[in-house]
């Protein structure tokens, strides 16, 4: 699975703190030819011979031409078997997506749209920095629906400083009237750096209390899952089986290979000789980027071998977001010698949680039971520590 990064936004969002830059002007001939070349490398390096998703991320992805998605596709389909139902999606912003726009990413070979409406309220997008109005995302996720129907996402923001449980739901109820088959919800997190934090640890805007965020979370789930969404992993809701194909591949820990400044990939680089899982991180600055992409054929900036642990301790955190957990195959897969029940299924950190009602460990394998999924990071270190000592 391919996620080529566009790194370029308009604009810098206040709770953002991704790679992204605000310039007054792209080469994107130049971006292009890089990306095109980043590709075709990395994918030859991972001899993959199929790819089941492309995700083009970013940045603001919806940026970039019609004709820079099409070229990218086009390098991929020519370094692995890119079959005819594969699932491509772009990230796209309400600001940046006229419906000319979209039918010409439609056109190149998109067909699943992610929409980053974050909000319906005019103050929270001004509070998020965003470019759009609610207005304007309303009739973007509409433009959007009538090219991608049943395949259009929106996300949302929840847990904002004054923002209200009642606000919220009422949000909720907006964005079901609104919203297609899939809804990807993201509790604000204050990152250091970012302008909202700022504001937040200056005391010009009050942090969020955690139990607002919990009732948040659990209304959330429960109206979504009223209006008939399946809620399959810690922030995504999908109904008529319109999953993420490609976010479900990061989490059942499938190879991925990462183009574009400050991407991650997880591949085993077959060409090289190489039979091990590595962790890459692509150079994050463009200008560089590009620099070693023309010089070498890829901006790799670190690789790491990981090893049978980390691959499991991987597996173990990504996995038990979803609803499906670990699979007993998916386990056996990365590490054929020790089983699930030999590892969680003894004495020790895993049966306590499964006694007391946060974990499920069966014939189909490990995972969360609901109320686990809500507090999935204050479980998994003891886990992963009950692995390590296995």
């Amino acid at each position: 699975a391919p996620c080529p990064q566009w790194p370029y936004c308009r604009k810098r969002c206040s709770y953002c703190s991704f790679n992204t830059y605000v310039v007054p002007a792209v080469d994107e001939a130049a971006v292009r030819a890089c990306l095109v070349r980043e590709a075709r490398t990395l994918l030859r390096l991972s001899q993959v011979h199929s790819v089941t998703s492309v995700f083009f991320g970013g940045g603001t992805p919806s940026l970039a031409s019609a004709g820079t998605v099409a070229a990218v596709l086009e390098a991929v389909a020519g370094a692995a078997h890119l079959p005819a139902g594969a699932e491509v999606t772009l990230e796209a912003n309400p600001s940046s997506t006229s419906t000319r726009r979209l039918a010409g990413f439609r056109a190149a070979g998109v067909n699943r749209l992610s929409m980053g409406v974050q909000s319906l309220d005019d103050a929270e997008l001004r509070m998020l920095g965003r470019e759009h109005t609610a207005a304007q995302a309303r009739k973007a996720v509409e433009a959007a629906r009538e090219l991608f129907p049943g395949r259009t996402s929106i996300d949302l923001i929840f847990g904002l400083p004054r923002q209200s449980l009642d606000a919220w739901a009422q949000q909720l109820e907006a964005a079901l009237r609104l919203c297609d088959d899939h809804i990807s919800l993201y509790q604000l997190t204050l990152e250091r750096g970012t302008a909202l934090a700022a504001q937040v640890r200056g005391g010009a805007l009050p942090e969020p209390p955690q139990d607002l965020l919990a009732d948040m979370y659990r209304t959330a789930r429960h109206v979504l899952v009223a209006a008939g969404f399946r809620h399959y992993e810690v922030s995504n809701f999908a109904r008529k089986g319109a999953l993420s194909t490609h976010n479900l591949s990061y989490w059942r820990a499938d190879q991925y290979i990462g183009v574009g400044p400050g991407a991650h990939g997880r591949f085993v680089p077959r060409a090289e000789g190489g039979c091990s899982r590595e962790a890459r991180v692509q150079t994050p600055e463009p200008g560089a980027w590009m620099q070693e992409v023309q010089s070498r054929g890829h901006g790799t900036r670190s690789r790491l071998v990981l090893n049978p642990l980390e691959q499991l301790q991987e597996l173990l955190a990504l996995g038990l977001r979803t609803d499906e957990g670990i699979t007993q195959e998916r386990w056996a897969h990365f590490s054929p010698q020790l089983s699930l029940q030999a590892v969680f299924g003894e004495p020790g950190e895993a049966r306590a949680l499964q006694h007391e009602g946060w974990l499920v460990l069966d014939s189909g394998g490990l995972r969360c039971s609901w109320a686990g999924l809500a507090v999935l990071d204050s479980l998994l270190p003891d886990l992963l520590w009950q692995l390590q000592r296995r």
